[in-house]
């Protein structure tokens, strides 16, 4: 058989499909956001915790929210956006505010990933050996200052991806109109 010119397009969600997926994206993106203003918090308190079971108990629940919601929340956000930018007619570089929310997420993801984790992972360790001992410890105090810092460049990153998602600022862009125009002026 003779090859096409035509090219096959990515199959579309049905209105009810695609409301499904931005339902599960939205719960995602909230569960995530929630989590985060969560370990916030409890980071906040953390600084001034004079009982050493109440300081592990903070690291150990920071860590824990990270571990069971955040990471799987993240993904899920992940993945749901990127259904919905290959099966809905937002695509993955049609807009400027979804190619402003995806490198924020991925921004997100790695700074999560490299940086956010681990320092969590080594106060809540440093914590439930040294007791109150670690608040003496630099790498400590550098982890928990780190989770506080991290954790609010977090929230307010993710807000920020909220407000994107629903005013939609900066349209469309105008990448094919722009080409289509130059090559009928240099015609």
């Amino acid at each position: 058989m003779p090859k096409s010119n035509v090219k096959e397009k990515a199959p579309k969600l049905s209105v009810k499909q695609k409301n499904w997926l931005l339902t599960f994206h939205v719960s995602f993106a909230a569960l995530w956001t929630g989590t985060v203003l969560s370990m916030l918090l409890l980071a906040w308190r953390n600084q001034h915790s004079t009982n050493p079971d109440i300081l592990y108990a903070l690291n150990s629940a920071i860590n824990l929210l990270d571990d069971f919601v955040v990471i799987p929340s993240a993904i899920g956000s992940l993945v749901t956006g990127t259904l919905l930018c290959w099966l809905t007619v937002w695509g993955f570089f049609k807009f400027y505010w979804v190619i402003a929310k995806w490198i924020a997420t991925v921004f997100l993801i790695v700074f999560g990933t490299f940086w956010l984790f681990p320092w969590a992972n080594t106060a809540t360790a440093i914590s439930q050996e040294q007791k109150l001992q670690a608040l003496q410890n630099p790498l400590y105090m550098f982890d928990v200052r780190g989770v506080l810092i991290g954790t609010l460049v977090q929230v307010l990153c993710l807000l920020a991806i909220i407000g994107i998602s629903f005013l939609k600022p900066w349209g469309r862009r105008l990448v094919k109109e722009q080409s289509q125009a130059k090559s009928v002026t240099a015609n």
